[in-house]
């Protein structure tokens, strides 16, 4: 199964604001049309950055997956055309042990640096970001993993 769901009303309250209101409000990742591979990301909140300065932004949202697919979080290209702005890490790669696993329940989040040499301002709802589901393939001598995710992230 692969989707998007919101976190839990307490992960929410705590990385982003203790409001039922609001965390009732928030749409979750969609496609804006039939022919797109992204899921449009929407800013929960306004986002007002300065040139070189680094934003961690929470989504709301995590996502479950089959286990041999990838999440990658990748700029809208609009967007990065636009205003110049990239994801720190240059593409996001959520895994599928991230959701619901022991250490947190897979809260996406996203880090961004405006690269440009102006004031940037987005409101909230819009797409900064888009997530592409994609499968990926493994070695033949693959079987000596730890099948335990580990807290690195």
């Amino acid at each position: 199964m692969r989707k998007f769901e919101k976190i839990s009303y307490e992960e929410f309250s705590k990385s982003v604001k203790d409001d039922k209101k609001f965390y009732d409000s928030y749409k979750l990742p969609a496609r804006k049309t039939t022919d797109a591979a992204g899921y449009d990301i929407y800013l929960l909140e306004d986002l007002d950055i300065k040139p070189g300065e680094i934003a961690k932004i929470p989504t709301g949202v995590k996502s479950c997956f089959n286990s041999d697919e990838v999440l990658f979080l990748i700029v809208r290209g609009s967007t990065g055309f636009k205003y110049n702005i990239r994801l720190v890490n240059q593409v996001g790669v959520i895994d599928a042990d991230y959701y619901n696993n022991e250490d947190n329940e897979g809260h996406i989040f996203v880090k961004v640096q405006n690269e440009s040499d102006k004031p940037l301002h987005f409101d909230a709802g819009y797409s900064l970001v888009q997530g592409i589901f994609m499968k990926f393939l493994t070695t033949d001598d693959d079987e000596n993993l730890n099948k335990k995710r580990t807290s690195d992230y």
